[in-house]
């Protein structure tokens, strides 16, 4: 199984594989995972302790832990940048994209997508210096 070096990087992985194009299951949902701890609303519960700029601890260890097989991750052709991402909501619920908690700052994950064509949302949201000319080095497509 690979091993990812930068988590933000891994979650837009998992973005692609399992809020895209659902072939990563069962889907995680952190607001199924509190209701069956008997919270309610979990947008209140997060501002009440405190963790809106922060990822949960549950969805960090559960995305850390998750293993994601060479066979699926060839099949990830783009990878999308994006504050509005599912896999965001996940982790922190009440995130606003204005910050930069879930930026990448590594591309050294980049060989574990063989097959890797197309990034969205790089500009905005990948924070390394050169991206432009790593990602020209393997053929992949940037688009803004």
């Amino acid at each position: 199984m690979a091993e990812f070096k930068d988590f933000n990087f891994k979650l837009a992985v998992i973005e692609a594989l399992m809020y895209g194009d659902g072939t990563l299951t069962p889907a995680f949902s952190i607001d199924e995972r509190f209701r069956a701890r008997g919270v309610g609303d979990l947008h209140s519960h997060v501002y009440e302790n405190g963790w809106e700029h922060t990822v949960l601890d549950e969805a960090r260890a559960f995305f850390e832990a998750l293993e994601i097989s060479d066979e699926l991750l060839a099949t990830v052709d783009e990878l999308v940048f994006d504050g509005g991402n599912q896999v965001f909501h996940e982790c922190s619920p009440v995130w606003d994209g204005e910050d930069d908690l879930f930026d990448v700052r590594s591309l050294d994950d980049l060989p574990l997508l063989p097959n890797l064509k197309r990034v969205l949302g790089a500009d905005d949201m990948v924070a390394v210096p050169g991206k432009e000319e790593v990602f020209a080095a393997r053929g992949i497509e940037v688009v803004c």
